[in-house]
C-alpha cells in the first residue's frame, strides 16, 4: 500500500494555540497556515502524507464550555468532546492546507475522518487516572467533583485539574476508510487527538472517558498503513539533551539503542518529550524506518538533512 514516498505527519495540538493566547479563531488559522504551508511545499515535491494531529488547548475549551453552559445545556462527554475536536481542527487543517496547495497549484482532495480507537477494557489504564485534562478548578468546585467521582490532583497554584485513564491503542475502527482513501490519491486527516476512546462489549463500541497518547496512536495508524516513515511536528525545533539548561545540545540523529538509553536517563521528560521519543521506539521496533522531529517553521529543512531530529533503527 505505501510507497517511497508516503509519510505521516503528526502536528502538534499545542502548536495551534501558543502559551498566552486566547484561542480566538483567527489566531488558530494563522498558525495551522504555518504549520500546513512546509506540508503543501513538500507534497508538490511528490509527498505522500497521512495527517494526525493533537487536541491540547482546543478539547481543554471544549470541556470549559461544557462548564460554562451546563446549566443550560447538557454537557457532554469527553469522548464526544474528542470527537468534536477532531471535526474542528480537522477542518482547519483541511483548509489551511488544501489553500496552500492551490497556491502552488497543485490539485489534490483532503478528507478528514472521525477516528474512533479501541482500547481494552482491562487496561491498566484504567486504574491509574495519570492524564489531566480540562480547565483549572477551585478548591470548592474540586471538591465538588471529587465527590461525584472525579479524579483529580492540585497544579501548583493554578487549583485542580481533571485527572483521566490514557489506556493504549489497540485498533483503528475506520483503518480501510483511511486506507481507501489513502490508495485513491487523498489526503487524509485521521486519528486526531489519539482517536476517539471505545471499548468493544458484546461486539458492539462504547465510548469510554480516556484519553488516548497521540503519538503512541499516530505509530498505530501509521503501522496498520504499512507506512514507514513518521514526521513528528511540534513547539521545539528537535530533540534535546539538557532542556532547559544553558548547555543544551540538539541531536541531529539517534538510533533506538540511544533513544531507550537517554529515556532510561531521563533525559526525556513524561510531560515533553517523553511520549514522543518512546512512541518513536516502538514505531521503529515494529517494522518502521525512520522517525523525525521537528518543528513546523524547519520542517524542510529537516526533511532535507538540515535540521530537525532523525531516529533510526
Amino acid at each position: 500500500m505505501a510507497s517511497d514516498n508516503s509519510v505521516l505527519i503528526a502536528l502538534g495540538g499545542n502548536a495551534l494555540i501558543l502559551p498566552g493566547e486566547k484561542g480566538y479563531i483567527e489566531e488558530q488559522f494563522a498558525h495551522t497556515d504555518a504549520c500546513t504551508w512546509p506540508i503543501a511545499e513538500l507534497i508538490g515535491r511528490g509527498l505522500r502524507p497521512v495527517i494526525t494531529h493533537g487536541n491540547g488547548p482546543i478539547v481543554g475549551n471544549i470541556l470549559l464550555q461544557n462548564e460554562c453552559a451546563k446549566a443550560y445545556i447538557p454537557p457532554m462527554p469527553l469522548y464526544i468532546c474528542v470527537a468534536d475536536s477532531q471535526g474542528g481542527i480537522g477542518a482547519m487543517v483541511a483548509e489551511s492546507l488544501g489553500n496552500g496547495l492551490g497556491r502552488l497549484g497543485v490539485r489534490r482532495s483532503i478528507s478528514t475522518v472521525i477516528t474512533h480507537v479501541v482500547v481494552h477494557a482491562d487496561d491498566p489504564a484504567f486504574g491509574e487516572f495519570t492524564k489531566p485534562v480540562g480547565p483549572y478548578y477551585s478548591d470548592d468546585a474540586a471538591q465538588r467533583y471529587m465527590e461525584g467521582g472525579w479524579k483529580m490532583r492540585k497544579v501548583a497554584e493554578r487549583g485542580w485539574r481533571r485527572l483521566v485513564p490514557s489506556p493504549r491503542p489497540q485498533r483503528i475502527v475506520e483503518i480501510e476508510t483511511v486506507a481507501t482513501l489513502f490508495r485513491s490519491g487523498i489526503i487524509p486527516i485521521a486519528s486526531g487527538g489519539g482517536g476517539i476512546p471505545v471499548i468493544e462489549e458484546g461486539g458492539l463500541l462504547k465510548g469510554i472517558d480516556a484519553v488516548i497518547d497521540k503519538d503512541l496512536s499516530a505509530g498505530l495508524l501509521a503501522h496498520e498503513l504499512g507506512i514507514e516513515r513518521s514526521v513528528v511536528l511540534t513547539d521545539v525545533d528537535g530533540v534535546y539533551l539538557g532542556w532547559g539548561t544553558k548547555d543544551r545540545e540538539r541531536l541531529a540523529s539517534l538510533t533506538v539503542e540511544q533513544a531507550k538509553r537517554y529515556l532510561f536517563e531521563g533525559q526525556f521528560p513524561v510531560g515533553s518529550m517523553g511520549p514522543k521519543i518512546d512512541a518513536a521506539v516502538r514505531f521503529l521496533e515494529s517494522g518502521g524506518k525512520e522517525v523525525l522531529i521537528a518543528g513546523p517553521q524547519n520542517l524542510i529543512e529537516a526533511w532535507e538533512g538540515r535540521g530537525g531530529t532523525r531516529i533510526v533503527c
